[in-house]
């Protein structure tokens, strides 16, 4: 029988994780021949956890006590090398605790896996949930990304992964930093569903607009080798067409030599040692059961 370890990362969203496991027992109790876990990484939450109970059609349920809160890309990361070490699983689904990936798209995952059991999975965003000012911004970071990087990245981190997949992603040391990043550079073949983009259970975005822009430049920041060389070539484009473009093609420059060392500064959160070593800053298990 396979068995498919559910990864939520989750900081203070007690009463999200709560809804989101009543829904997701009820998704995942069609698949008969799967057996499914969960481990929730609690991101040294300010708030009290509550009385949790395993639902009936998830096997285990456990918490993963950090000491330090580190943030939602690094916990991911930590819960990757931490599943990838200690646990026994055919494949790993990583998804937000809050609401905002849809538990009914479990469902399309994991027949897409069944379908093709050795290539990874992941959501492709078709629609999102908020205004038009962040949807206007995360296009322009999608073709942003797609001219500097030659990579469309339109996924985050819901999606299934094989444990060869896995295997290849835990040691990166750009896991530490972002997780979509990762996965297009070292996962060659990827299949995909088409996601829509929920909304949070109970609260306000967490996501503010500095995040984004750390967010979407941690993603770049994975391919910065691949930025820089297509930074130079468009730099000597634009010297050569500036006797035809004047002050426009050295703003255009400036702004390109900006960006790089935006880049360059933000790829310095990568971090193979901090990866390694994140084990360190796991407090304590604490498994949930019926009562």
């Amino acid at each position: 029988m396979k068995k498919i370890i559910i990864l939520i990362p989750v900081f203070n969203d007690w009463e999200s994780l709560k809804k989101l496991m009543l829904e997701i027992n009820e998704i995942i109790s069609t698949f008969r021949d799967i057996n499914f876990e969960c481990l929730v990484v609690n991101d040294a939450s300010t708030i009290d956890q509550p009385k949790l109970i395993k639902p009936g059609n998830i096997k285990s349920l456990e918490i993963l006590n950090m000491r330090q809160n580190r943030g939602h890309a690094r916990c991911n990361a930590f819960g990757i090398r931490y599943v990838f070490q200690k646990k026994d699983f055919d494949y790993l689904l990583l998804m937000d605790g809050d609401g905002e990936d849809r538990p009914i798209e479990i469902k399309s995952l994991v027949d897409v896996i069944i379908q093709k059991p050795s290539v990874s999975v992941v959501a492709k965003r078709v629609k999102r949930s908020e205004g038009p000012f962040f949807q206007f911004l995360y296009k322009a970071h999608k073709f942003i990304t797609l001219i500097f990087t030659g990579k469309n990245i339109n996924f985050g981190n819901f999606s299934i992964l094989t444990k060869e997949d896995v295997g290849r992603l835990h040691s990166k040391a750009s896991l530490w930093s972002s997780f979509s990043g990762t996965v297009k550079k070292n996962v060659k073949f990827l299949n995909e569903i088409n996601s829509v983009r929920g909304l949070r259970y109970f609260g306000p975005s967490k996501m503010s607009l500095f995040k984004l822009l750390i967010h979407s430049f941690s993603i770049i920041a994975v391919f910065k080798y691949h930025v820089f060389l297509r930074s130079a070539f468009i730099i000597i484009l634009l010297a050569y067409l500036n006797s035809s473009l004047g002050n426009f093609s050295i703003l255009l420059i400036l702004f390109i030599i900006i960006f790089n060392l935006l880049i360059f500064v933000v790829s310095q959160r990568e971090s193979e040692k901090d990866l390694i070593n994140s084990h360190q800053n796991l407090s304590g298990v604490k498994e949930i059961t019926h009562h």
